[in-house]
């Protein structure tokens, strides 16, 4: 994983995250939903990246 995806998959985690929260706070669904999207596609993109590593170290 390159050092740049695994901060943008981190980036959009925590401010995913900080989303959410906030959007709990102020009874703000939309800016909830947002967040939890957010969260997700981050936590996707890490996954797709530890995904492509494997592969790599598995065929040469």
């Amino acid at each position: 994983m390159t050092a740049k995806r695994k901060m943008q998959a981190k980036g959009a985690q925590v401010m995913g995250a900080m989303k959410e929260v906030v959007g709990k706070a102020t009874h703000n669904r939309k800016l909830q939903a947002e967040g939890k999207a957010e969260k997700t596609a981050g936590q996707g993109l890490d996954v797709s990246e530890k995904t492509k590593d494997e592969v790599r170290k598995r065929w040469p």
